[in-house]
């Protein structure tokens, strides 16, 4: 539909997946694996076997919620069809125990009626209608010879309007529901594994069609695989978390563009022993959680998406999408998905550490990865060198260092406490005043 608005590209798909249609085929194994989280969000678990049945009646309005729009429809329309029933059944039974349905002369007076112009049941039906939608024609309406008419006409009034109100809370939150926003999040439909600053790196591009943003928005990766403990236990359905890789070392992100999600693989992550030909054959799920409240509504929404080892393509990258065109960014939808193939060893994470010379020891030994700080004692912050793996003894994570500088021709150590690498010893020369 929004194709045809001209709002997207004819060949985008509104169906929070995005995919370019000339991506490379992979061969799928003839047995398709039962994923826990299919591509538009939805849990595909079947709930079976269930014999506390009546826990779903003591909440009947999230029960309600949770029910098919034919379903919502179909029960709103009995229970006004109920309604209206009954109280036509009410509303002829005193005319009949009062004696108005008795044939008369209309031109000789007789005794006043409990409700006027009541001749059948189903004048009694349309006067229940009347009443409970407040139409009010004028034809028929409640005397006061019968206190007990009064009665069963506040009665009904009070019954109408608390169905009123459940009908349209249920509607409300039903339109309202956060997986209707969730409907212009994309993902891409396929994730990549490519190099990224030296480091095997599992990617994945998301974005918001909608120019209100979502606040507070936050991702989280999670992979389900099947796992045996040392017991020999089967676990089927065991969930590891992913961290995500931002700077800000937390899983918070500013969804204005779209955004390449990643996530480094290193020694401790789920992926660090796959490689390109045991991928296709691992027994994985990465889950995409993303989250966040809606900018307009103040509604907290959910979107999720799922990538497959099948879904997954070694050594290759997405394509950039965001161009700068007069004076503001612009976004190419149509690109959403393109990957194109770089250049990338079909060796896991982890035999790329160890042809690099990283051993796989303790949690604490080898040189670790990324840029450490290095704080001095006087409180000044630097960056460490570079990565390097060599041959040379390792020292522990928190180890003090020591310098020699020279100030105005004497030469002094200053400790240096180094946080995350090794810092070889240098000298420093302060210029004089």
């Amino acid at each position: 539909m929004l194709a045809r608005k001209g709002l997207l590209a004819d060949g985008f798909l509104l169906t929070r997946l995005a995919e370019d249609a000339t991506q490379p085929s992979r061969i799928r194994p003839k047995s398709q694996r039962a994923r826990f989280i299919t591509k538009s969000g939805s849990c595909n678990v079947a709930h079976k076997n269930i014999r506390e049945q009546g826990r779903f009646l003591q909440d009947v309005f999230t029960t309600m919620v949770d029910l098919k729009w034919q379903h919502s429809l179909l029960i709103f329309t009995s229970a006004f069809l109920c309604s209206w029933m009954l109280f036509a059944m009410v509303w002829w039974l005193l005319a009949f125990a009062h004696g108005d349905l008795e044939p008369r002369d209309p031109n000789e007076p007789g005794p006043v009626p409990c409700v006027t112009s009541i001749h059948s049941f189903t004048s009694a039906f349309l006067f229940s209608i009347e009443v409970q939608v407040t139409i009010g024609f004028g034809g028929r309406m409640v005397t006061e010879e019968c206190p007990l008419a009064i009665i069963v006409l506040i009665i009904q009034n009070i019954l109408g309007l608390i169905i009123n109100a459940i009908m349209l809370g249920c509607v409300f939150m039903k339109t309202a529901q956060a997986n209707r926003r969730a409907e212009t999040l994309i993902f891409s439909r396929n994730a990549v594994i490519a190099p990224r600053n030296g480091r095997p790196t599992f990617m994945f591009r998301v974005g918001d069609l909608r120019k209100s943003m979502i606040i507070s928005a936050t991702i989280q990766l999670q992979v389900i695989r099947r796992t045996v403990t040392a017991e020999g236990e089967v676990i089927p359905v065991c969930q590891l978390d992913i961290q995500v890789e931002n700077p800000l070392r937390s899983n918070g992100i500013f969804l204005v563009s779209p955004l390449i999600i990643s996530h480094t693989i290193d020694r401790g992550s789920p992926l660090y022993e796959v490689s390109a030909q045991s991928l296709a054959t691992e027994d994985l799920e990465i889950i995409v959680i993303l989250e966040g409240v809606v900018e307009t509504t103040g509604i907290t929404m959910q979107a999720r998406t799922s990538y497959t080892p099948e879904e997954i393509f070694w050594g290759r990258r997405f394509v950039s999408i965001m161009t700068e065109e007069d004076g503001r960014y612009s976004i190419d939808y149509s690109k959403f998905g393109n990957t194109v193939p770089v250049r990338m060893a079909a060796l896991s994470a982890k035999e790329l550490d160890q042809t690099r010379g990283v051993q796989d020891s303790g949690p604490h030994e080898g040189k670790p990865q990324g840029w450490g700080l290095v704080r001095a004692g006087r409180g000044g912050y630097r960056r460490g060198g570079g990565r390097a793996c060599d041959d040379t003894a390792v020292k522990p994570w928190y180890v003090p260092a020591e310098k020699e500088e020279e100030k105005k021709g004497q030469k002094k150590k200053v400790k240096l406490e180094e946080i995350g690498r090794e810092i070889e010893e240098e000298t420093v020369e302060d210029m004089s005043d």
